[in-house]
């Protein structure tokens, strides 16, 4: 989803726009390609390193879905983590100065060191760590916007970029909130093996009950933070409203009903892999901007 998000921003949001609108890119396909395999690299070496202090957990949790240990050793996770790291954080590096902006090369390590955080010591803690790798997924869709835009804004003082760069943002706003909700729902679904350890996420130190309130709450924040959307940006683009509305806020309004609903484990199971789903269709509606905006 990662890499299929960061290709729609370049090839459905920016590189149509070239001549109509006058947007300038930074990033050659070479350059694109180096900066979608370093996300992935570091986001891949984050799910190991998640992997490896979930082994106790995820034995209650998914017992079926245990990695570590079972299919690869401890010890290879790791040296799997530090490769992937080495390699993603290598290449920001090299594409920051194939560029010559070798300070963006930044967000690319405080990605490596907030995931390595994140699972060796923020998730245990009381939401912390749910709003941390929400973050996190917000950058690998914000990152494709800094290095393909702010480097020609500041050469060339290019304004028609700046529409474009807060489109790009408001699409990570949007996956950080549906990211957050998400988090809270699968600490509930995982109440129990966390409990196991002694974490302290929001579901064991509030009680299921009211995390589920909260969960709802949060839920929402992005049902009406796309419908303000739609109402202030893009009421006039009637492709991209009917789309809004079919594929991003009916499943939104579903998802805030089963929340306030749910009971059992596979309710909040059900609702993570709606919340997954939603943030897929929010992120395809990139490919429909070609047809509405040129």
């Amino acid at each position: 989803m990662i890499a299929l998000v960061q290709i729609l921003i370049k090839y459905a949001l920016l590189l149509p726009f070239n001549e109509s609108q006058g947007v300038t890119t930074t990033l050659s396909t070479f350059a694109f390609i180096i900066l979608v395999i370093a996300t992935l690299c570091i986001a891949a070496g984050g799910y190991i390193i998640n992997d490896i202090y979930d082994i106790d957990t995820d034995k209650v949790n998914k017992p079926s879905k245990v990695i570590i240990n079972k299919h690869i050793s401890e010890k290879d996770g790791y040296t799997y983590f530090m490769l992937l790291n080495v390699i993603g954080v290598g290449l920001g590096f090299y594409l920051s100065y194939l560029i010559n902006y070798s300070s963006l090369f930044v967000v690319f390590f405080i990605s490596s060191a907030l995931l390595y955080i994140y699972s060796t010591a923020l998730k245990q803690m009381f939401l912390i760590g749910n709003i941390v790798v929400s973050i996190v997924v917000a950058l690998s869709i914000l990152v494709v916007g800094i290095f393909e835009l702010i480097p020609s804004m500041v050469s060339f003082n290019n304004v028609a970029n700046m529409p474009f760069l807060e489109i790009i943002r408001d699409y990570a706003i949007f996956a950080f909130l549906i990211n957050l909700v998400r988090e809270v729902i699968k600490d509930i679904e995982d109440i129990n093996g966390d409990h196991k350890i002694g974490m302290q996420t929001m579901p064991i130190v509030l009680g299921r009950d009211r995390a589920t309130k909260i969960a709802f709450m949060l839920s929402l924040t992005p049902l009406f933070a796309v419908v303000y959307y739609i109402i202030t940006s893009l009421y006039t683009q009637q492709i991209l409203v009917g789309y809004f509305l079919v594929f991003v806020v009916a499943p939104l309004i579903y998802i805030t009903i089963k929340i306030f609903s749910a009971e059992q484990q596979s309710h909040y199971k059900h609702i993570s892999l709606m919340l997954k789903l939603v943030m897929l269709t929010g992120m395809l509606s990139m490919s429909l901007y070609p047809f509405v905006l040129n």
